[in-house]
């Protein structure tokens, strides 16, 4: 369930054939990305989602990239969990982003992104 006062981003896994003009596809993910675990919170290197992440996050806030309501990352089934734990795991990408599910699968859906959407 969702909390509608929630105000954080959206993050969906899914096909990005389905990403409409409020949609972000980002394809940096990789289920194994992690930080070392045995260092500190202070020098342990942040996982490339979370920092792909953040950019997106200050580039729509500075007003270098238009509005965008949801983020779409292109990921398999099996990836979701490892998606869902890579979001909450970083303290600041939590704070911003939440994940959303998967997109339902659209029959006949082309391969290529609707025109309006943005790949980064």
């Amino acid at each position: 369930m969702i909390d509608s006062g929630d105000m954080r981003v959206p993050v969906v896994a899914g096909d990005p054939a389905q990403a409409g003009a409020d949609d972000v596809v980002q394809p940096a993910f990789s289920a194994g990305a992690t930080g070392h675990a045995a260092c500190c919170a202070c020098c342990r290197p942040r996982p490339p989602l979370a920092e792909a992440l953040a950019r997106l996050y200050i580039d729509r806030a500075r007003g270098r990239l238009p509005f965008f309501a949801r983020v779409i990352v292109p990921c398999a089934p099996e990836q979701e969990a490892a998606l869902a734990a890579a979001l909450a795991a970083d303290p600041v990408t939590a704070a911003r982003y939440r994940f959303a599910g998967r997109l339902p699968a659209q029959a006949g859906s082309a391969s290529s992104p609707s025109p309006s959407a943005r790949c980064m």
